[in-house]
């Protein structure tokens, strides 16, 4: 009988779910062999195409801590305690969540990788190749075939490669499973708001910097360089030569704004949505090759690495049945995962549009406001996804619950004030004891 330490594995695909699953499953004597087209990371800069800023959250967190990284992560990052609007005139802030420990961690993807790839690296059974593209992959005897005619054995091979997953096509080849893929009408470009000349930030680190607009969302993330990392949301088919026409409160913080827009590549949004995560006990996918999202939500960096972190614990629960822990892996993230992509791209329009509105902000003001005195009774949704680990589904489904508790209220306690809404907030709890 194979036990855990006779495992092989081909991971394919070191950008973040790959290492990261490396490193977790070397733990149980895997042997694991990881492969990736693109040189290390340790090696060579970035140079853009993909995002540079990512927001660590719970669910990374969790994650990281599982293999002691939390601490050298938390490192190279920058603390976010909430949004900061730009719509004109005096810039508002919105804090997270009710108290300080409610935030968000900004970290460049290099410098995340990077670290990933070093903790897989000293792993013991763990080996990288890099500069070695995956060219084939064998589903029925399990393995893979790199571009320099290197053929890799294994007993199971995860797709960790993104959403054009060679894995997945393997995968679902002549299987009846269902794929799509939605691209968004918007793309991005990417711009640097640099510190000032004595080294200090332009605008306050601590935050996420919004500026919203019909024609494009600027969203700036910090770095420990006291730079920020600028998204420029754009629709792709009227991209303007000159985004200081549609974003001049940023132009006055980054003089070159239009030459470095210029410059930078248009980068695409898509969504992937598939139903078929593994084949028998030889394949698996994970993070964008089985769940691609818009990045609106902050969530595909942490929603990837939950997924290496359930299918951990699956292949743990069934060490002498892997298609069981696949199987299991499977249920416990897909209906979850398409609920989060419904609501990367709803948030989408929060952070276009609802940012603009008062209407949109005042309810976020009351979802705060009730949260703070009712801690355990009223979670925010965006908490519930951002600052804990409760499945997406079930943050959905809770609050949805709550919202048409706040639409009651607000029906009942017109013009009382915040005083008035808690009041009645009370004696609705007391009542539905």
């Amino acid at each position: 009988m194979e036990t855990t330490a006779d495992t092989r594995a081909v991971v394919v695909g070191a950008g973040l779910a790959g290492p990261l699953l490396a490193s977790m499953i070397a733990r149980h004597g895997h042997q694991v062999d990881m492969v990736e087209g693109r040189p290390d990371p340790r090696a060579v800069r970035h140079e853009g195409g993909r995002s540079i800023n990512l927001g660590m959250s719970a669910r990374a967190i969790t994650s990281l801590r599982e293999v002691g990284l939390w601490e050298e992560a938390r490192r190279l990052s920058v603390p976010m305690r909430g949004r900061m609007v730009h719509n004109g005139g005096e810039p508002a802030f919105y804090p997270y969540g009710k108290d300080p420990s409610e935030i968000l961690h900004s970290i460049r993807r290099d410098a995340l990788v990077r670290l990933l790839v070093e903790h897989a690296e000293k792993q013991p059974g763990v080996r990288l190749h890099f500069d070695n593209r995956c060219v084939g992959v064998d589903r029925d005897a399990p393995g893979v075939t790199l571009a320099d005619g290197t053929r890799l054995d294994a007993d199971f091979v995860v797709g960790a490669d993104g959403a054009s997953s060679l894995v997945r096509t393997e995968l679902q080849r002549g299987l009846p499973a269902d794929f799509s893929r939605k691209y968004l009408e918007w793309g991005y470009k990417e711009v640097t708001i640099r510190a000032t000349p004595d080294g200090a930030p332009a605008i306050p680190l601590e935050a996420l910097h919004i500026w919203p607009g019909e024609r494009g969302l600027g969203v700036a993330h910090p770095n420990v360089d006291n730079s920020l990392t600028v998204t420029l949301f754009v629709p792709r088919e009227e991209s303007p030569e000159r985004m200081s026409e549609v974003f001049p409160h940023l132009a006055t913080l980054v003089p070159d704004l239009d030459e470095q827009a210029t410059a930078a590549p248009m980068s695409h949004l898509t969504t992937v949505r598939t139903e078929q995560w593994h084949y028998q006990d030889k394949l698996v996918i994970l993070g964008d090759a089985a769940h691609a999202i818009y990045p609106f939500y902050g969530q595909g960096m942490n929603s990837s690495f939950e997924d290496c972190l359930v299918l951990d614990r699956m292949l743990a629960r069934h060490p002498y049945d892997r298609q069981a822990a696949f199987s299991a892996y499977e249920r416990a993230r897909k209906p979850h995962t398409d609920v989060l992509a419904d609501l990367s791209e709803l948030n989408f329009l929060e952070l276009r549009d609802g940012m603009r509105s008062p209407l949109r902000l005042a309810k976020n003001r009351l979802d705060l406001l009730l949260h703070k005195a009712f801690p355990r009774t009223w979670v925010p949704l965006y908490t519930l996804v951002s600052h804990t680990t409760v499945p997406y589904g079930d943050a959905l489904r809770r609050a949805r619950r709550q919202d048409r508790v706040a639409a009651a209220l607000a029906a009942t306690t017109a013009g009382l004030g915040a005083a008035g809404l808690l009041a009645a907030f009370r004696r609705h709890r007391r009542n539905h004891r």
